[in-house]
């Protein structure tokens, strides 16, 4: 008898023969590709490879950031606490988040929705980026990454409705993982697109234009808003923030706010969705909202560690339930990235401690 595949192009599940993801693909392919020849001496017109693919600043040579890297160490090495070269603010640090842990150990899972100790400092993170407006550590999930995150609060929207495929309405130029993760989904993309003209703004008028044509064959569901502007580098006003607001406010949609660039703004106010939101009052201040971050941007640019997180406010009892269970089925983000988020979080104090090394060295 002839073996033959179980599984083929003609039979696997169709939408994955839909995703595309640009920051992968031939192009890294062909310049790892490259890399290789290069070290085996392979004459070519540069000596160098520059990996300007996606955002990843360690592999651009960005140094780690000394602290995150002792939290994470000594968290996963507690025997370590007795080197000198550890400082007493890491020390102090470890306790907490061990103190939360399962038996002390990052080797054992923690609560699926993320340790509690690292969603009390996101919502305090939350509060003081916000000027004081409440945050609550019970709307926080923490991921691997907010890649995860996002894939998870999307999900929310697969399914009919009506008799309608759903949409999801994301810009365009995008972070290619909204397109690859709505088609993994099989949801439809409904496209705005930004205007590059008046520095990627994004105008009322594209988002009636982009809904009114999807709603023609499909539910929308949800608007994507990516502010900071990823790959565009736009900031919006607040004013057209409060624009978007009420556009998905009247078309009934909820709203994503991928925000993870907010710490790498120099020129501009960062507002988030949710502080303005919370600022216009009602009825805008009773909306739904995913607000996503991310440790791999920032000033920790921890990319490889995978950590992130999500703020949904004022979902319903039952949805906020669904989604639980189903990141309980994924088990728990990992322990050390955790670890990492809690240091980006609550960074350390300057001028706190010091270090005397056995070297002599401070």
């Amino acid at each position: 008898m002839k073996l033959e595949n179980t599984i083929t192009a003609e039979n696997i599940n169709r939408n994955l023969l839909n995703v595309n993801y640009a920051v992968r693909g031939p192009i890294l392919d062909r310049a790892m590709q490259l890399e290789r020849e290069l070290e085996k001496g392979i004459e070519k017109p540069f000596d160098r490879v520059v990996r300007a693919n996606i955002g990843d600043c360690h592999a651009l040579g960005q140094p780690p950031i000394t602290f995150i890297r002792q939290v994470v160490a000594l968290a996963a090495c507690p025997e370590l606490a007795s080197s000198p070269d550890i400082p007493a603010d890491v020390k102090e640090r470890v306790r907490e988040i061990l103190g939360d842990c399962t038996r002390g150990s990052v080797g054992a899972y923690s609560p699926s929705l993320g340790l509690r100790v690292v969603r009390d400092r996101v919502a305090s993170y939350i509060r003081a980026r916000d000027g004081g407006v409440p945050a609550s550590p019970d709307d926080v999930v923490l991921g691997a990454g907010a890649s995860d995150v996002i894939k998870t609060v999307l999900t929310l929207f697969a399914g009919d409705q009506g008799g309608k495929p759903p949409a999801v309405m994301i810009p365009i130029p995008q972070y290619p993982l909204f397109s690859g993760t709505l088609a993994e989904l099989g949801i439809t993309m409904a496209e705005y697109y930004l205007d590059e003209e008046h520095e990627w703004a994004l105008s009322r008028f594209e988002l009636e234009r982009s809904w009114r044509e999807a709603s023609e064959q499909c539910a929308v569901r949800a608007l994507v808003v990516i502010n900071p502007g990823n790959p565009t580098g736009q900031v919006l006003s607040r004013e057209n923030m409060e624009e978007i607001i009420k556009f998905a406010y009247e078309r009934g949609l909820f709203l994503l706010a991928d925000e993870v660039y907010q710490e790498n703004i120099v020129s501009k106010p960062f507002y988030s969705f949710k502080r303005v939101m919370h600022e216009m009052g009602a009825p805008y201040n009773r909306m739904e909202l995913a607000s996503f971050v991310t440790c791999s941007k920032g000033w920790a640019a921890e990319c490889g560690l995978r950590s992130g997180y999500v703020e949904l406010v004022r979902l319903q009892a039952r949805v906020r339930a669904a989604l639980q269970a189903a990141r309980g089925v994924m088990q728990c983000p990992t322990v050390l990235g955790q670890c990492v988020l809690d240091c980006v979080m609550k960074p350390p104090a300057p001028g706190l401690y010091v270090c005397v090394s056995s070297r002599g060295n401070t």
